[in-house]
């Protein structure tokens, strides 16, 4: 993290004085995420750069003009470098910028605060399942 921000609890911010900063930095991150297919054209860049044929086989369901416009957006966004060589047939590939790369250690954040949320969540299902069971038997 930043040598400046470790952690905005940390910083002593609180909503009633959360700088601009801070939202605008979470925005742009939710941004870069915004789209039905953004996460799993990230994901599969994630392993490292990918032609454009290799990404549409590893993502089901993906059409290739939705796969070009959000290949577009996370170029644009800076996440994204397109690489094109001027081979016969014309071969292009992408890959993480530095930028980009960063995106890794959000990833692996995202996925163990969802595993806990929704091991949590399903816990709490089931808790309340079972109290409704138990009123039904009462």
């Amino acid at each position: 993290m930043n040598k400046d921000f470790d952690s905005w609890i940390e910083a002593g911010v609180s909503p009633d004085n959360c700088p601009r900063e801070y939202l605008l930095a979470v925005n742009d991150t939710l941004n870069v995420f915004n789209g039905k297919w953004k996460l799993q054209v990230i994901g599969s860049l994630i392993t490292g750069k990918r032609r454009f044929s290799e990404l549409e086989k590893s993502i089901p369901l993906i059409n290739p003009r939705m796969l070009s416009k959000e290949l577009k957006d996370l170029e644009a966004n800076g996440i994204v470098r397109r690489k094109t060589y001027d081979d016969v047939p014309l071969m292009v590939e992408y890959e993480f910028t530095e930028s980009g790369k960063r995106l890794k250690s959000i990833f692996d954040v995202m996925i163990h605060w969802g595993l806990e949320h929704r091991r949590d969540a399903m816990g709490a299902r089931t808790v309340r399942a079972n109290q409704d069971d138990d009123q039904a038997d009462g």
